[in-house]
């Protein structure tokens, strides 16, 4: 096993620092790392430039127009992104279901969807959580039922991250009663502006609006719109999720977190205390131990040996590790990490004027502590969505330990 990268890697690293550093906006990398919130406009606009070099389907072959990258440079190239404030790819259009058009989509369906998600301009939403289906994806009931050349659809999603934005969405959907659960749900492309599609946003503790409910009443679909065949949907949404927990565990991410635990922890004077210290240290032994077993992949794709299938495993201690970054920072700034009043950041009470102008009515002084318990609470979603961590736990006992 060789972890260490090659010349060209190397090279390839510093070319790919370079040229983010020349194209990513300052203002949108000030608040990713100060873990503002990031508006659509910032996301896309983001999406766009990467979308114009050829690269916001980074992950892409060359046949279906990406740069056709080894699994080394597409991994420098995220940490290079995360380490330098970019905002997170949306991974719903590029990451997720661009794979699934790939592989299962015929060819029409790829010219019509795949340049769009490849530029940036159409934003795609995720359709498989339901009320009473989340770890139990295969219980999906939303009903698809064909009528000649279009499916009526029928149902509703749940926990759709960003679906406010969206304007595509992929989902899986339930053609057929027969058989075991997983036999009769089908992979269907549904645009969010049809009739009868109707979106209502769940405003979370911090004052967010990150999720949303979808409802499905009579929408009208076209038949080409489905991957596919019919009924073989679970098997396209599997392929899909070993995409999505993989993109959770999201080291890179970690590794920038792990820097700004270090500089909070220094600004509001814990870093001399060495009991604090010594939970920064387990933070970066494990960042590490994840970062090692990225690498061990990477390293067993680039000599042609099959990995190991941990993509679980890799969301499992990423999530864990998330929390962990997120909970650190909290209690490094204290109670100033607690005055967080959502109408007042929208005012600037709490924002940069307030700090700029010396004033006392923001706790702390830095603005960048508004936001550590929102993300903190925020956080505490990542051990269950993408699968629950106790789920994922059965199922690397299953794949990987026999």
């Amino acid at each position: 096993m060789d972890l260490a990268f090659t010349p060209e890697e190397l090279k390839f690293r510093d070319e790919i620092r370079a040229w983010v550093k020349a194209h990513l906006p300052p203002e949108i990398a000030d608040k990713v790392h100060k873990a503002q919130r990031l508006s659509r406009d910032d996301m896309q606009r983001w999406a766009k430039i990467l979308g114009k070099q050829g690269w916001l389907g980074y992950g892409w072959p060359q046949q279906f127009g990406g740069p056709g990258w080894t699994a080394v440079q597409k991994h420098l190239f995220e940490e290079e992104c995360a380490m330098a404030g970019a905002p997170r790819i949306v991974p719903f259009g590029p990451v997720m279901v661009a794979p699934v058009i790939m592989a299962y989509g015929n060819k029409e369906q790829q010219e019509r969807f795949l340049p769009g998600i490849a530029s940036g301009d159409v934003w795609w939403s995720q359709g498989y959580s339901e009320p009473g289906s989340g770890s139990d994806l295969a219980s999906v009931r939303t009903k698809a039922e064909r009528q000649g050349d279009k499916y009526i659809v029928n149902g509703q999603k749940t926990w759709t991250t960003l679906g406010q934005h969206g304007e595509w969405m992929f989902n899986l959907v339930r053609t057929s009663n027969e058989g075991k659960p997983q036999t009769g749900i089908s992979f269907l492309l549904i645009d969010m502006k049809s009739p009868g599609v109707s979106v209502r946003p769940i405003k979370l503790l911090d004052g967010e609006v990150e999720v949303n409910d979808v409802f499905f009443d009579n929408v009208e679909v076209p038949a080409e719109n489905l991957i596919g065949e019919e009924n073989k949907g679970w098997t396209y949404a599997k392929h899909l999720l070993s995409h999505e927990r993989t993109n959770i565990a999201d080291v890179n991410r970690a590794k920038r977190e792990l820097e700004r635990v270090k500089r909070i922890a220094k600004a509001e004077g814990v870093y001399d205390d060495m009991r604090f210290r010594d939970q920064i240290a387990l933070l970066e032994v494990d960042v590490v131990a994840l970062e090692m077993l990225v690498l061990r992949v990477l390293s067993a794709e680039k000599s042609g040996r099959n990995a190991l299938d941990i993509a679980g495993l890799l969301k499992i201690k990423g999530s864990e590790i998330q929390q962990r970054y997120t909970e650190l920072m909290m209690l490094a700034a204290g109670p100033y990490s607690l005055p967080y009043i959502f109408e007042a950041m929208e005012a600037g009470w709490q924002g940069d004027q307030a700090v700029a102008a010396g004033l006392q009515g923001f706790p702390g002084g830095d603005v960048a502590n508004a936001t550590l318990a929102p993300s903190y609470f925020n956080y505490r979603k990542t051990t269950i969505y993408g699968g629950s961590n106790e789920v994922q736990r059965n199922i690397v006992a299953q794949t990987v330990l026999g």
